[in-house]
């Protein structure tokens, strides 16, 4: 997974599978969800983030590895 941060356009892009989209909806507004062609879900756009959700943390809580706390 990668998540990137475009601060130009204030848009963030969670990258949930290498797999290329085929197909987009938007589900409500300003968030659309990419699939694949097999309807995978492969990434999800949020336009305005810095609006919608809290970028200066970043939980990663039981992955495969401890909790860690990322702070902007």
């Amino acid at each position: 997974m990668k998540i990137n941060y475009y601060p130009d356009t204030d848009s963030l892009y969670i990258e949930l599978s290498d797999k290329e989209s085929s197909d987009s909806r938007e589900i409500s507004e300003g968030i659309v969800l990419d699939y694949d062609k097999k309807g995978a879900l492969v990434g999800i756009d949020i336009d305005n983030a810095t609006e919608k959700i809290n970028l200066k943390e970043l939980i990663l809580n039981k992955l495969p590895m401890e909790t860690q706390k990322i702070s902007a």
